[in-house]
């Protein structure tokens, strides 16, 4: 019997394989359909030939509540963010990477419109330890980055995304090595979302990258984000501010300024 049966699927092997993909097929689309049902908005992406070009209107992060919207539009030049700590500049660039990547498989963004190019998307946010085989948070991130960087080679065109480059190691030779990677990033069709607390960088990249920021109002007693995308650079820096607003000690507090205040006069 055993034989019988086997005999017999191999007779219809092709039939099976047709029914599995159909069937495989079907569940996918009524997922799709599940997923649209329950979103309050999202459009069909416009998939283009232009290999520098992303254009999007009212674009939101699907997994976080309220998302504020933003819009951006890169033509040419990759995009550099500014910001402190919590205002946005991490959550955006991932909004780009989750909308290109459901764009291309599920042809569903979560935007009013969204145009993009087809990309290869390269990822450098999430980096951790690999304590198994005895590397450095920095260590894995030169790993990934040079994977980018090998791909920029090709005739491919790519979206890479990073989060605050090389932030682990002193800031000459950061800002030293940013500056070089993220211009070979940006070359031939290739795109680059990069977040950034060094100014210097926004300076250096000016004419390669369009520079943006997200921003905050610090009062007395609080801290309010808005996580509004802006153009330009970041002009105003409220770490330290921060600290006051936290309760740290106020000669913790007026030592931090006074330091800041001569070395912006220096540098």
């Amino acid at each position: 019997m055993l034989m019988v049966a086997i005999k017999e699927f191999t007779k219809r092997r092709t039939s099976i394989e047709e029914l599995f993909s159909f069937v495989g097929e079907i569940d996918c689309l009524m997922s799709i359909a599940s997923l649209r049902a329950g979103l309050d908005k999202f459009c069909i992406p416009n998939i283009t030939e232009n290999n520098k070009r992303i254009l999007a209107t009212n674009l939101y992060h699907p997994l976080i509540s309220d998302c504020i919207e933003n819009n951006i539009e890169v033509d040419e030049n990759s995009i550099l963010l500014t910001g402190s700590n919590m205002s946005g500049k991490t959550s955006f660039i991932r909004t780009i990477g989750i909308n290109a990547l459901i764009s291309y498989s599920l042809n569903t963004c979560f935007a009013e419109t969204f145009s993009i190019p087809l990309m290869k998307i390269y990822s450098a946010i999430r980096i951790s330890d690999d304590l198994m085989n005895d590397r450095s948070y920095y260590f894995e991130e030169v790993l990934t980055i040079k994977e980018m960087i090998t791909a920029t080679l090709s005739e491919d065109s790519n979206l890479f995304l990073l989060d605050e480059i090389f932030k682990v190691t002193n800031t000459i030779e950061r800002i030293s090595a940013g500056k070089a990677v993220l211009s070979a990033l940006a070359k031939k069709n290739n795109l680059a979302f990069v977040s950034t607390h060094d100014i210097e960088l926004a300076d250096l990249l000016k004419d390669e990258y369009d520079l943006f920021h997200f921003s905050e109002n610090v009062s007395e007693k609080s801290v309010d984000f808005d996580y509004k995308l802006k153009a330009g650079k970041l002009r105003n820096r409220n770490a330290i501010k921060i600290l006051q607003i936290n309760g740290y000690p106020n000669n913790v507090f007026d030592e931090a300024l006074k330091i800041s205040v001569n070395l912006d006069k220096n540098s």
